[in-house]
């Protein structure tokens, strides 16, 4: 039953690769693969409809669970993230290479999927949640699952261009396995977990506008 259950998983993850890279679905009539410039477009909206989401779910959960007077004016929890060094605005970040750039995105991704899916199944406890917030959690957490994979058939596909060197390979998962189990996710309230989460997602959405500009400047961007 575990083989079959892992099996399972195995052959959703490779088939959800497989549709990163195509354009329209599998066996239809005139199917071809995505461009680089196209995959690019496709992670920059996934990316923001995150953003979109989490920004929805920390405004719901603020109006649900505002601060007690006790905690008015104290500083939010530092992000469990806060330790990975990420540029500060456009023009630092454009000048990073670009396999560094790649990797700071799949590691803050890394970073975030196991605190994600902790956080998923603890807000499904919260009786005072309507659905459509805890729908919302699910999603998202789904959606940063897809992301990752999406950013990595972009890494593949510019790695087998020659526009990134090979040396990502194996990087940004060892890296970001201590981050993402990290006591400063599991120990945050709901809403300073969503806020974390939703500046990084911003972080994420940024990142890969600035390195599609740097790989294709004839967008003027």
């Amino acid at each position: 039953m575990a083989l079959a259950r892992a099996a399972g998983r195995a052959g959703a993850s490779a088939g959800l690769a497989l549709l990163w890279l195509l354009v329209c679905a599998p066996g239809d009539a005139g199917c071809r693969l995505l461009s680089v410039a196209d995959l690019f477009d496709r992670v920059i909206r996934h990316s923001g409809r995150i953003h979109s989401l989490s920004t929805a779910l920390y405004a719901e959960l603020e109006k649900r669970f505002p601060p007690r007077d006790n905690e008015l004016g104290k500083p939010a929890r530092k992000c469990h993230t806060s330790g990975m060094l990420t540029p500060n605005g456009k023009e630092y970040a454009q000048k990073i290479p670009r396999e560094e750039l790649t990797h700071l995105i799949l590691k803050l991704l890394q970073a975030w999927k196991e605190p994600l899916s902790h956080f998923n199944q603890h807000i499904e406890h919260h009786q005072e949640l309507p659905d459509d917030s805890l729908s919302k959690a699910k999603q998202i957490s789904n959606m940063v699952h897809e992301l990752k994979t999406g950013v990595e058939k972009v890494t593949e596909k510019m790695q087998s261009m020659g526009i990134i060197s090979n040396s990502l390979n194996g990087m940004a998962s060892s890296e970001a396995t201590g981050l993402s189990i990290s006591n400063e996710a599991n120990m945050m309230s709901d809403s300073d977990f969503i806020h974390c989460f939703r500046r990084d997602s911003n972080k994420v959405q940024s990142y890969l506008k600035i390195l599609k500009c740097r790989i294709m400047p004839e967008n003027s961007c």
